[in-house]
């Protein structure tokens, strides 16, 4: 599988597995065990993660994975994020959802993830959303303190702007290395705020959250997601494609930025048609037809 360079020493795998709903999956440690292996064989060795998935239970599920055999770490990237604090039962003294970017909370959140996934460092850590309260110098004193003592290899952000990514990166030593937005054919937010022409400027790799936009794509419900599954599946017809999930995938990867889609499934088969679409070159024109297939305008 093609590989995208982030920096000098990081690789990541051009499709990256995701573990939002990991422990919705209800998969034995075995059972994830093996689909990891099988996604690894793929060239899918790039895996997301965050303190607060399931619950806060997802990264200890994927620990158990790594527990069962610990040598499948070298085989992998583990990314991972923190900064949301979520009212959850375990802890019941939060009143509401807030963010948290402290030095304090950054450092313990990393740690916290380390025990978790059974692993010595993350190769990427990612601060999940922009907060209205947000001093850079204690991200970037974090960021320094765990790079420093080799728990963090890389640092980057998620759902950020073009301008906080850029305040952001002014504060920190080193470059920060992505950014892990939300794009499909259904979310097309970040051609229109400027962040795919700062992601080309800077030579940012994005990371894409949902590319299928969270099945209403594949199973359309409203007018817009009809709208663009009629073109998704004139377009599948068109290049005698099967599954319309790996036109929208090979949509995503022929886009110049790099993006690097993330696809959250329990099912090997899903992974495998992921891995396939990057055999699927769209022309020019179908790639736009898929982007104005919701009435986007053209200039």
């Amino acid at each position: 599988m093609k590989r995208i360079q982030l920096t000098e020493n990081l690789e990541l795998s051009r499709i990256i597995q995701g573990h939002w709903r990991l422990a919705n999956w209800k998969l034995s440690s075995r059972e994830l065990l093996k689909l990891s292996e099988q996604s690894i064989e793929l060239g899918v060795t790039s895996f997301d993660h965050a303190d607060i998935y399931g619950n806060y239970t997802c990264e200890s599920l994927f620990g158990e994975v790594l527990a069962l055999k610990p040598s499948l770490r070298q085989n992998m990237e583990i990314i991972s994020k923190c900064g949301i604090k979520l009212m959850s039962d375990k802890y019941p003294e939060r009143k509401l959802k807030t963010y948290d970017y402290s030095y304090e909370h950054i450092v313990n959140s990393v740690e916290n993830s380390l025990r978790n996934l059974r692993t010595d460092y993350l190769d990427v850590l990612l601060l999940h959303r922009p907060s209205p309260f947000f001093n850079p110098e204690e991200v970037a004193k974090a960021f320094s303190d765990l790079k420093r003592e080799g728990k963090v290899l890389h640092f980057g952000v998620s759902n950020f702007s073009a301008g906080q990514f850029d305040m952001l990166n002014s504060y920190t030593e080193e470059k920060l290395v992505t950014n892990q937005v939300e794009i499909s054919p259904y979310c097309l937010d970040h051609f229109e705020n400027g962040n795919m022409d700062f992601f080309l400027k800077e030579r940012i790799k994005p990371m894409a959250w949902s590319p299928l936009a969270g099945g209403r794509l594949l199973n359309p419900q409203t007018e817009k997601g009809k709208a663009i599954f009629k073109v998704l599946s004139e377009i599948a017809e068109e290049l005698n494609i099967e599954q319309i999930d790996q036109v929208i995938y090979a949509w995503l990867l022929k886009h110049p930025a790099g993006i690097m889609p993330i696809v959250g499934t329990s099912k090997i088969e899903r992974v495998k048609s992921a891995v396939d679409a990057m055999k699927i070159d769209l022309s020019h024109e179908q790639w736009f037809r898929i982007y104005a297939s919701t009435g986007a305008a053209m200039p």
